[in-house]
């Protein structure tokens, strides 16, 4: 499989995830607000290199790449303040956490070989 679907379904594939956290968060008012802001973050990260997938030029690839990148960091910030807040187990979130970090480190080598690094 090429490198850009894998990364491509992948990137579905924990949006996807993303979603049925946010539907068995508790229904309390801080695991909503906090919910909503992983759901927004973490579907943005395959949209975001959906888009850098068709970027038109180099510079287009690297910058789609890194708001990827941004959104998944954004994503696990609200993660971690979700089990650090006593809202959900840490365990509860191991899958969608080891996944998070694998793509982490992809979209970090993909947009060094976009740069030329």
């Amino acid at each position: 499989m090429q490198p850009e679907k894998d990364l491509r379904q992948r990137t579905k594939k924990f949006a996807l995830q993303i979603i049925r956290l946010f539907s068995e968060l508790p229904k309390t008012t801080e695991a909503q607000v906090l919910g909503k802001q992983v759901l927004r973050s973490g579907t943005s990260v395959g949209a975001n290199y959906r888009e850098a997938y068709r970027a038109r030029s180099r510079a287009e690839f690297i910058a789609k790449c890194g708001d990827s990148l941004r959104e998944l960091e954004e994503t696990t910030y609200w993660l971690e303040l979700l089990v650090d807040g006593k809202i959900v187990p840490a365990d509860k979130l191991s899958i969608v956490r080891q996944e998070w970090s694998d793509r982490d480190e992809r979209h970090a080598r993909q947009r060094r070989a976009g740069s030329g690094e």
